[in-house]
């Protein structure tokens, strides 16, 4: 058994067979995380002092990133005291993971390829999440996959769900092929550490692509309900998709601060007089004041990849950039 020292001076204890972030769970800290694959990069912690040993894939660590030092506390354990430049979020240790039976409420198409679902809970049974969260739905034949939660809380205690079709997948065929009103699913969560950090006076910035913005559309909701002096001094709204019919949801917000919505398409045609490329592409563009800037990404792995590395290197601290990577399933 070692023992792992983060930052803010916590510890706990890491037995060599397991991973540096699953020993943090078992004893009760939660440490950055979302995929839990070694495909997100979310989890990523740079070692002070002390010998760590890979036990997984760690691809989205770059050459660099393992040169100064850097791991991924989902694919790594701990050989000797290690010491690392991370905290716990220990917020989240109010919102522990659960098993609940749900069913569908409501189903709709906002786009050809994407599915909105409402899920409904037995009474007091509604899971307790921060927006931004994620949960895992288990359907048909016990296959599991992760849906970011579209809403933040509600007095009906209903989850929304925003589901694109992928082809030949194997949950994909029961929710586009057979999925109504009145299912019984299985839903464990909430899960990930994609939620709203503090962001007063700063100029919030979120980066969206496909139904990444689902989890953005909750965090707009749950930010409509904070007051002075923790609301930031703008809100931006970056959603990228390939044809208009992939912005499928005019990005709102009640509250205080002005939201400036600003969609990309990728693949426009002539009649589009809009933003086109990719949404880290535009916001570079724009020469936003990265001083001041904290950027909250969701959407594809290339397009968080590519975020944090540009604006990275173009000024924005790296404690300042949140992201949430759609993993898919190979099956």
């Amino acid at each position: 058994m070692t023992r792992v020292v983060l930052s803010n001076d916590k510890s706990f204890d890491a037995p060599p067979s397991s991973t540096i972030l699953d020993a943090a769970r078992a004893a009760g800290i939660v440490l950055e995380h979302s995929c839990k694959t070694g495909r997100c990069g979310t989890c990523k912690a740079r070692v002070l002092r002390g010998a760590t040993t890979p036990i997984g894939d760690d691809t989205s660590l770059s050459p660099a990133e393992r040169e100064a030092g850097f791991i991924l506390t989902c694919t790594t354990a701990a050989v000797d005291e290690v010491h690392l430049d991370i905290e716990d979020v220990s917020l989240l240790a109010d919102f522990p993971s659960r098993t609940t039976p749900c069913r569908i409420d409501a189903l709709d198409r906002p786009a050809p390829d994407v599915l909105r679902i409402s899920l409904r809970f037995p009474p007091k049974a509604a899971p307790r999440y921060l927006p931004g969260q994620y949960v895992d739905i288990v359907g048909p034949n016990s296959v599991r996959r992760s849906y970011s939660v579209a809403n933040a809380p509600s007095d009906d205690g209903k989850l929304e769900l925003h589901i694109r079709e992928v082809p030949g997948g194997t949950l994909s065929a029961y929710w586009f092929g057979a999925a109504k009103a009145g299912d019984l699913l299985r839903l464990e969560g909430p899960k990930g550490t994609f939620f709203l950090r503090d962001v007063a006076g700063l100029d919030l910035v979120f980066l969206a692509t496909g139904t990444g913005i689902a989890p953005v559309k909750a965090l707009l909701e749950g930010l409509a309900h904070r007051v002075e002096p923790g609301l930031p001094r703008s809100v931006t709204v970056l959603w990228g998709g390939r044809t208009p019919q992939d912005l499928y949801w005019q990005p709102t917000m009640d509250g205080p601060v002005a939201l400036e919505y600003v969609p990309v398409l990728s693949r426009a045609d002539a009649d589009w007089t809009g933003a086109r490329g990719h949404v880290q592409d535009v916001l570079l563009q724009r020469a936003p004041d990265l001083a001041r800037c904290v950027v909250y990404a969701c959407g594809s792995e290339t397009m968080i990849e590519n975020a944090s590395s540009r604006l990275l290197a173009a000024g924005l601290s790296a404690k300042r950039f949140f992201s949430d990577a759609f993993v898919s399933s190979s099956v």
